[in-house]
C-alpha cells in the first residue's frame, strides 16, 4: 500500500510527463509543505501528518476565496477553486451531513457533555475521526447547536 506522499509524488511525474502545468504546481505545494513539515519536525511525515496538512491548505484557499470574491477577482477565485478541487482527490471521502450528525450525537452521548463548556471533551473526541473528511467549522457549529 502506497502511502498519500507516494501517491502525491507519482501523480507529480504523470502531470509532468501530461504537460499539466496547472495540476503540477498544485502538487508541488502540496509536496513543498510536506517536505517543510519533515525538515522542521526532522520526522517523516505518515498519512495522518499530510491530511492534516492538506486539509489546513483547503482551509487557505476557502478563505482566499472569500476574500477574491469579495475583491471582485473572479480569475484568482476560479484559481483557488480548482486548487481546493484537486487537494480534496488525495484526502479521504468526505463525510455527508447525516454522517456527522450522527457522529456529533454519538460523540456528545459518550463524554455526557450538557453544556457548552463540555464542548472541547467533545471536539477531542471527534477531531481524530473526522480530519480531512469535514469542515471543523461545521462540526463545531453543528455541536454548539445541540449543546444550548
Amino acid at each position: 500500500m502506497t502511502t498519500l506522499k507516494e501517491q502525491l509524488q507519482e501523480e507529480m511525474k504523470a502531470a509532468m510527463r501530461a504537460h499539466e502545468k496547472q495540476r503540477l504546481g498544485v502538487i508541488r505545494l502540496m509536496l513543498a509543505a510536506i517536505k517543510q513539515y519533515e525538515v522542521d519536525e526532522r520526522a517523516v511525515a505518515d498519512d495522518t501528518h499530510v491530511i492534516i496538512m492538506l486539509d489546513k491548505m483547503i482551509k487557505q484557499r476557502r478563505e482566499s476565496v472569500e476574500q477574491y470574491e469579495k475583491a471582485k477577482r473572479e480569475d484568482l477565485a476560479s484559481q483557488e477553486r480548482y486548487e481546493i478541487e484537486l487537494i480534496q482527490t488525495f484526502l479521504p471521502q468526505a463525510l455527508s451531513v447525516a454522517e456527522i450528525d450522527k457522529l456529533v450525537s454519538d460523540a456528545i452521548n459518550l463524554v455526557g457533555a450538557k453544556t457548552m463548556q463540555d464542548m472541547g471533551k467533545v471536539m477531542a473526541h471527534l477531531k481524530p475521526q473526522l480530519i480531512g473528511r469535514a469542515d471543523m467549522s461545521t462540526v463545531s457549529s453543528k455541536i454548539k447547536e445541540r449543546l444550548s
